[in-house]
């Protein structure tokens, strides 16, 4: 269900913000980590329920995480 690729997108995005208010050596590495393991689960999303995906998960995330995750930067 794409819904639950968008919610694997919005939890790992906010234990990222979590994340980043713990000061941290690996905090760079996480960052890192954290957006290229979102860019595969919007690859497979996208190729199950089209690339559209993109906008409405931007849409959702504004709402739930912040409007710094845009269609733009995901």
């Amino acid at each position: 269900m794409k819904d639950d690729y968008y919610l694997l997108i919005r939890n790992k995005l906010i234990d990222n913000e979590i994340y980043e208010r713990v000061k941290d050596y690996s905090k760079e590495r996480n960052k890192v980590l954290t957006y290229f393991d979102i860019g595969k689960i919007l690859h497979e999303a996208g190729s199950r329920y089209g690339e559209n995906i993109i906008k409405e998960y931007s849409n959702k995330l504004a709402i739930d995480v912040g409007n710094k995750y845009n269609e733009r930067t995901l």
